[in-house]
């Protein structure tokens, strides 16, 4: 089918500043989000009014909700439905995979979405756990509500989880006999790191401090099988008796040790090895893979002065020269490259109401590229530097990727998809042109003289070259629209 001479016309760019936050704290480029970021009067106004996301209205993400309704079921219910086959776990977490992946592509809370994944791969469960996954669910809504609060809160809570005690075996530690695993993780990864000095005595102390948190799965239900779970604190497993960890010192001398454990994980949150480690994590996450030593004071500073707030974190950080001059120099990781190519090609998934349905095939889509939400499977959680997300393999499966849904392959049902001529010019018009066009259309930029270059080399055509409708047919425009997701103006961010 050939195309029409017209077609809306491409919105203007933002501006450099605008975009770049747009690029580092969205998932990818759409004509809405540059809209609104041009309706909060610029980028920073736009970051700003994203870390209460409670005041913005979130319509097209709150709909996912509805389209995995199982995923809200208690972890007790959660357990019995995979115990009596009704629906196994792996289809539960690759539910809980298609809902988020779903939030990150439809909501309008772009930023809040970002710091959830960036918290959750601090103190990562990895969904896959067989252990842990009834409480995935749970422990993922407990991050949503801290993910823009204060870190100190946010940590207690994930510390103390069922579904984090499961994962390292604090579920099973016990005063008579602790588990050391998320003592020591809870020094090394999720606070104040390995370089931080700590010992071998720490961890053994540490560990001791955090029993009495017990879970278990498998448990006797009313019936008598083995289909129930429970979680709760137990006083008499938690050992009692001074302890000195990194500096903290407590008489611990309670059996009800919740108290003295949350003071402990308050302190690490304060700690200023803390405070430096994910000041520099976040600037790894949202500036460069090697930020300066004085951005990283700045951010540990205002996270230190604000005692944890994560929202007066992320202001001094974007507020720092070095956030304004790390444009382009982040490599958007697997799983954020199939989102903003989902957001770049406008295509609007719907309620998944048959086999091979956007919102479910789009999962294994993201699974082919290597990465989908929380499936890294160690407790460091996936990384966020350039390195590892930049060899050849990634490209072309990338490549790929974006050749299946510029092309509209596969997946197909149960989505909105606009027409080719959407992204086009009015016709005829000069090739060069026509790319430019389609370049601010689909990533929200104009095309650099280097992609133009390369477009005309790959289709054969002159950039001056005058092409009408019947030269841009729908074949020809998923073409030019593939080559603009595999540039490095969308792969990178």
């Amino acid at each position: 089918m050939s195309t029409p001479t017209t077609s809306p016309r491409a919105t203007k760019p933002l501006n450099a500043r605008d975009r770049h936050f747009v690029d580092r704290f969205s998932y990818g480029h759409t004509p809405a989000l540059d809209q609104a970021v041009r309706s909060a009067g610029g980028g920073r106004a736009w970051f700003e009014d994203q870390l209460s996301p409670d005041r913005i209205k979130d319509k097209p993400g709150g709909k996912v909700r509805g389209w995995y309704p199982s995923l809200w079921y208690s972890p007790a219910k959660l357990f019995y439905r995979n115990y009596h086959d009704i629906k196994p776990a792996w289809e539960v977490m690759t539910d809980f995979g298609r809902w988020t992946m779903m939030r990150r592509t439809l909501s309008t809370h772009q930023v809040h979405e970002l710091m959830v994944e960036f918290w959750s791969n601090l103190l990562h469960v990895p969904v896959g756990d067989d252990s842990a996954w009834p409480y995935r669910i749970a422990y993922d809504k407990l991050i949503r509500a801290h993910a823009l609060g204060r870190f100190d809160d946010m940590l207690v809570k994930t510390t103390t989880h069922p579904c984090m005690g499961l994962y390292l075996d604090n579920a099973t530690s016990t005063k008579r006999a602790p588990n050391e695993n998320l003592g020591r993780e809870l020094l090394e990864l999720h606070t104040v790191g390995v370089d931080a000095g700590y010992t071998e005595k720490d961890v053994k102390s540490s560990a001791k401090m955090l029993t009495g948190y017990r879970a278990e799965i498998y448990a006797r239900g009313p019936k008598g099988e083995y289909d129930a779970v429970w979680a709760k604190y137990v006083t008499d497993d938690h050992y009692v008796g001074k302890l000195k960890i990194f500096g903290f010192k407590s008489p611990n001398k309670h059996a009800d040790g919740r108290k003295a454990t949350e003071q402990y994980l308050r302190y690490l949150a304060h700690h200023p090895a803390t405070a430096k480690r994910i000041a520099h994590r976040l600037a790894v996450r949202f500036v460069s893979d090697d930020p300066s030593a004085d951005l990283v004071r700045t951010v540990a500073r205002a996270w230190t002065r604000s005692g944890t707030d994560v929202k007066a974190t992320l202001r001094a950080l974007v507020a720092h020269p070095q956030f304004a001059s790390s444009a382009g120099r982040k490599v958007r990781m697997p799983l954020e490259d199939t989102i903003a190519t989902i957001r770049a090609l406008e295509i609007k998934p719907k309620k998944p109401k048959h086999d091979g349905a956007f919102a479910d095939a789009i999962f294994w889509v993201a699974s082919n590229q290597g990465m989908t939400p929380y499936d890294w499977p160690a407790p460091n959680g996936h990384p966020e530097s350039n390195g590892p997300w930049s060899s050849a393999g990634r490209a072309l499966t990338s490549f790929d990727m974006h050749r299946s849904l510029g092309a509209r392959w596969w997946p197909r049902q149960d989505a909105h998809f606009p027409p080719y001529a959407a992204f086009l010019p009015a016709l005829p018009a000069k090739y060069g042109e026509v790319i430019d066009h389609a370049s601010v259309k689909l990533l929200g930029v104009h095309a650099s003289g280097k992609v133009k270059d390369a477009i005309a080399l790959r289709s054969g055509r002159a950039l001056n070259q005058k092409v009408t409708a019947s030269d841009m047919s729908d074949g020809w425009v998923a073409q030019l629209l593939t080559a603009l997701l595999s540039s490095p103006t969308h792969m990178t961010r």
